[in-house]
């Protein structure tokens, strides 16, 4: 048996929407339990507060790199057949610019968004409200600059294609800028603590894991 699944034919649309739903609902129910769905503990990142969140994703950046890789080298995937979209370098530039700014207001990306509107936080609730009128705005003016939509067209392209290197020294590299991010985000932590007189109580060599679950209990006790 080889994945992706889909693509070899083991279901069809109906079960891949239906498979959708339920990866979606797990992943929405698990970033609610880590406390991802408080857009005070999102925003916090961007003042070096709490960087829970760049750990965790970061962590599951390399989890999924890694599995790719190795699930690719011992032949249960055909990574020729996973998707990857066409990068259209300046639209996409200025498409994050504008998806920073508005978690960096909001306190929430699209997604997390969702997850905070099904426990009734009204702020989320807004924060929906503007990102569905955002979405209107912009079909109805897409006319407008659908030419830029399309400008920077790099093709499908990977960083080692990119790059010219290898995709284990990719995979090197982004593990390196990774271990570095961790330790760099526990000092900017505990320079914030001590900045506001506050006391970082975690240690440097805790794990995500661990930190996961402390969100998760501090959440259940507030909320």
């Amino acid at each position: 048996m080889n994945a992706p699944f889909f693509k070899f034919g083991y279901f069809g649309d109906e079960v891949s929407l239906l498979i959708a739903v339920v990866i979606g609902v797990l992943f929405g129910f698990v970033l609610e339990r880590a406390g991802f769905g408080n857009g005070r503990k999102l925003a916090a990142q961007f003042y070096f507060q709490d960087l829970a969140v760049f750990k965790v994703m970061f962590s599951a950046i390399i989890t999924a790199m890694l599995g790719i890789f190795y699930l690719s080298w011992s032949g249960l995937l055909d990574i020729s057949l996973v998707y990857k979209g066409t990068t259209y370098l300046y639209s996409q530039l200025l498409g994050g610019a504008f998806l920073g700014v508005g978690f960096i207001l909001g306190g929430y990306c699209p997604g997390t968004s969702i997850v905070a509107m099904a426990t009734g936080r009204l702020d989320a609730v807004m924060f929906g409200v503007g990102v569905f009128l955002g979405i209107f705005i912009f079909g109805e003016a897409y006319p407008l600059f659908a030419d830029f939509m399309f400008t920077g067209n790099m093709g499908v392209v990977t960083l080692p294609e990119l790059l010219n290197i290898s995709y284990g020294l990719v995979m090197l590299i982004v593990i390196a800028v990774a271990v570095g991010g961790f330790f760099g985000a526990e000092y900017l932590e505990k320079r914030w603590a001590e900045k506001h007189g506050g006391s970082d109580e975690r240690q440097s060599g805790e794990t995500v894991v661990e930190e996961t679950i402390e969100v998760t209990i501090a959440t259940q006790t507030t909320y």
